[in-house]
C-alpha cells in the first residue's frame, strides 16, 4: 500500500512559538499515518535534533518548486496570529491546501504582515475598509497609530486565508463553527488538539529548584503576556489576598507584548515585591513554574478563537486552573477547570475562587486530577494525529488511513507513551457521591464571608455557587 506524502508547513523551535512546540510534539504521531516533508521558514535551522533524524526538512522558498516536481498527497499549511506565519501565508495564498487555524482573529497578524513583509501599511487600511466597511475604515486607522482596542476582535481579518484554502483543521467547534459562517462550502474539521501528558513533578523541589518561597501562595500565569490576559484583575486579587494576611505571589511565565506596559501596571497596583515576570522560558523551566504553582491563572478576554495549548499543559499537569468561560474555553466540560465569566462580576470571582481552592487543597487536588483525566483521554496526541489523518484522506481522495508505522517516530516524555492506542475514556465529572461536594456550599459560603460579602451580593454569590457546583459536576440550576 502507498504510504501518503504531506508537505508540512510550520514554525517549528527555536522560533519563540507556541504551534513551534505544537508541531513536534504532533508530528511523530502524525508520522505513523504518512511520509512528511517539514517546511520551514528559510534560514531556520531547526534546534529539535530529532527533526533532522526522521523526517526530511527543506526550506519554504523550495515549496512551490517541490509541489511541481513531485507533488504531495496532502499540503497542510498552520496558521496563527504571529509573525512567526508570515512565509507560510505567503505561499498559502498561491499554492491552496488546509489550513490549520489556530486564532480565528488573524487581524494582528494581517497589520504587521503588511506594515512589515509588504511594506506598505496602506494594503492593510484598504483591506480594513473594503471588507468592513466605514467601521473596518475607523478601526484602521486606530490600529495604524497603535491605539490597539478590544474592538478590534470584531474584524478577525481571517477571510483572506480562507479563501485561499482548500480545507480547514480547527481545534474547537468555536472556530470551526465561526468559519462556517464565512465561508460555509469550506470543507472542515474539528480535531482534538494533542499534548503530551506532563510527568507530575512534586511541588517543592520545584520550588526548590526554581529558588521559590516554600509557602507561600503562588498563582502563576503562563503563555504570551497581553492586555487580554486579564492580568489586571489578577493583581487585584493578589493585593486583597495578600490584604487577609495571605502570603500570595503571582508569577508570569512567557513573553511580553511590547505594547503592554506590565511593569508600569505591576508598579501601580504596588505588587513589585510579589509579581515576577520570566519571559519566555524553555520547557523544562516552564513545567518546573507549573509545577511549583498552587493554582494556575489562564484568562483572556476578548479571545480570538484560539484553542490554548499552555492550557491544556497546565490541566494535563493535574494543576488546578482558573479559565474564562468565553470561546473554546467555554467548550470544557464541567469539573475540569474554574471558569470565570467575564464582565463586572470577574475580578470578584477570582478571588472567591482563589480563597477557596487555596484554603481547600483537597478541592484543588480534585479539579487538577480531573483536568489531568480529561486531557489524557481526550487530547492524546494520537487521537489528534488520527483525526488529522482521516481528514486528509477524505479531502484528498486517499484509502482509508491506516498506521504504517507501529509506534511514533520518536518518544517525547517519560510520561507520554509511545503505545499508539490512547487510554479509554473516563468522565472528568465527580460521581454523586463525591466526598468533596457535600461540604462545597459551606466552604464557599465561609470563603465568601471571609472576602467581605454580604447580603447585597446575591447575584455574585448565586454566580460563584454556580461555578464552584461546576468544578465537581453538579450543575444544579436552583441555585
Amino acid at each position: 500500500m502507498k504510504i501518503p506524502r504531506i508537505a508540512y508547513c510550520s514554525p517549528v523551535n527555536p522560533v519563540p512559538s507556541g504551534i513551534s512546540d505544537y508541531s513536534e510534539e504532533l508530528l511523530p504521531y502524525l508520522g505513523q499515518y504518512a511520509e512528511i516533508t517539514l517546511f520551514v521558514d528559510d534560514g531556520v535551522v531547526p534546534s529539535n535534533p530529532n527533526l533532522a533524524a526522521h523526517l526530511e526538512l527543506l526550506p519554504l522558498r523550495r515549496l512551490p518548486r517541490e509541489m511541481r516536481r513531485r507533488p504531495y498527497d496532502a499540503l497542510v499549511y498552520h496558521m496563527g496570529n504571529s509573525p512567526a506565519h508570515a512565509g507560510i501565508w505567503r505561499h498559502a495564498r498561491s499554492l491552496p491546501g488546509v489550513v490549520v487555524l489556530h486564532d480565528f482573529v488573524l487581524h494582528h497578524f494581517m497589520l504587521w504582515y503588511a506594515a512589515n513583509a509588504l511594506g506598505d501599511i496602506q494594503v492593510y487600511v484598504r483591506d480594513m475598509a473594503e471588507r468592513y466597511g466605514a467601521a473596518g475604515a475607523q478601526m484602521a486607522q486606530l490600529m495604524i497609530r497603535s491605539r490597539f482596542t478590544d474592538g478590534a476582535f470584531d474584524f478577525p481579518c481571517c477571510e483572506p486565508v480562507l479563501a485561499a484554502a482548500r480545507g480547514l483543521i480547527a481545534h474547537s467547534h468555536y472556530v470551526r463553527d465561526h468559519v462556517a459562517r464565512l465561508r460555509p462550502d469550506l470543507p472542515a474539521a474539528v480535531v482534538p488538539m494533542g499534548v503530551p501528558l506532563p510527568s507530575e513533578q512534586d511541588r517543592a523541589e520545584a520550588r526548590l529548584r526554581l529558588g521559590l518561597p516554600r509557602d507561600a501562595a503562588i498563582l502563576a500565569s503562563f503563555g504570551h503576556i497581553n492586555a487580554w490576559k486579564r492580568v489586571e484583575p489578577t493583581l487585584r486579587a493578589v493585593a486583597r489576598l495578600r490584604a487577609h494576611g495571605i502570603d500570595a505571589r503571582y508569577i508570569l511565565v512567557g513573553s511580553v507584548s511590547p505594547n503592554y506596559d506590565l511593569r508600569g501596571l505591576i508598579a501601580r497596583s504596588r505588587l513589585e515585591e510579589a509579581v515576577t515576570i520570566t519571559g519566555y522560558v524553555p520547557r523544562e523551566q516552564f513545567e518546573a513554574y507549573v509545577a511549583a504553582a498552587d493554582l494556575c491563572i489562564n484568562l483572556r478576554y476578548p479571545t480570538g478563537g484560539e484553542t490554548s495549548a499552555s492550557l491544556l499543559r497546565l490541566l494535563g499537569a493535574g494543576r488546578p486552573t482558573l479559565v474564562s468561560a468565553i470561546g473554546a474555553l467555554a467548550e470544557l466540560p464541567p469539573g475540569v477547570a474554574a471558569q470565570v465569566d467575564p464582565g463586572p462580576a470577574e475580578g470578584d470571582q477570582i478571588l472567591a475562587y482563589c480563597h477557596l481552592l487555596l484554603s481547600r487543597p483537597e478541592l484543588a487536588a480534585a479539579l487538577g486530577q480531573r483536568a489531568r483525566t480529561f486531557v489524557a483521554t481526550e487530547h492524546h496526541l494520537a487521537r489528534s494525529a488520527e483525526g488529522y489523518a482521516h481528514f486528509l484522506a477524505k479531502l484528498y481522495g486517499w484509502p482509508t488511513p491506516v498506521r504504517h508505522r507501529s509506534e511514533p517516530l520518536w518518544r517525547l516524555t517519560d510520561a507520554d507513551p509511545v503505545s499508539a492506542t490512547p487510554p479509554a475514556p473516563t468522565p472528568p465529572t465527580a460521581p454523586a457521591d463525591d466526598p468533596i461536594a457535600a461540604p462545597l456550599v459551606q466552604a464557599a459560603a465561609r470563603a465568601a464571608s471571609e472576602l467581605g460579602f454580604g447580603q447585597n451580593d446575591t447575584t455574585l454569590l448565586r454566580i460563584v455557587a454556580r461555578r464552584i457546583a461546576e468544578l465537581v459536576g453538579r450543575t444544579d440550576r436552583s441555585l
